[in-house]
């Protein structure tokens, strides 16, 4: 028979604080008392319908957030990239001037850095290193006007939308605005 008795410094141990001691019989008798049961079920019984749900808007609510922030910094890459671009383009266009003398007109536009336009002697080129008129970050053409209304020759993306004006990411990206 075991007795209800062990030493002091095993009865104060932390994995059998709060339990019963155990006697004999008694884990068979103790499975059967009315207070084991709900005790195993609500140690073993998992997370609720209403706490997954709980979880799930709270990453949701996260991501949203996270999300918005990288939607917002892609843009803003894409509006850098289009204002580093038309400083390159311009930097190219100075190069044409300096050989040809003068700088592309506006019918023979941003081709003549790739490929010789027609009566121009001096032409070194091809002055932009692609093979092909270089395109704004959204995919569209940049606009080349020489004369230009704002310098010697303007350079103008029209952002994410194609379309003159905007606000944001829909703003143009001009070469006066450098």
């Amino acid at each position: 028979m075991i007795t209800n008795t062990l030493p002091a410094g095993l009865a104060r141990s932390r994995h059998l604080r709060g339990r019963p001691r155990r006697t004999e019989g008694a884990s068979v008798a103790r499975r059967s008392e009315p207070g084991y049961a709900v005790g195993a079920y609500a140690r073993t019984r998992g997370m609720t319908l209403i706490e997954i749900l709980v979880v799930l808007v709270l990453i949701g609510v996260v991501m949203g957030i996270v999300g918005g922030n990288f939607i917002q910094r892609g843009e803003k890459a894409k509006r850098d990239a289009a204002r580093i671009e038309i400083g390159q383009i311009g930097q190219t266009l100075d190069l044409f001037k300096l050989e040809v003398g003068r700088y592309p007109t506006s019918q023979e536009g941003l081709q003549a850095l790739i490929a010789q336009p027609s009566g121009v002697n001096n032409w070194n080129g091809p002055y932009w290193k692609k093979s092909t008129v270089p395109k704004d970050p959204w995919g569209n053409d940049y606009l080349y006007a020489f004369p230009g209304q704002h310098g010697a020759y303007d350079i103008v993306s029209y952002g994410a939308d194609g379309k003159e004006g905007g606000d944001g990411a829909d703003k143009d990206i001009t070469s006066w605005d450098q």
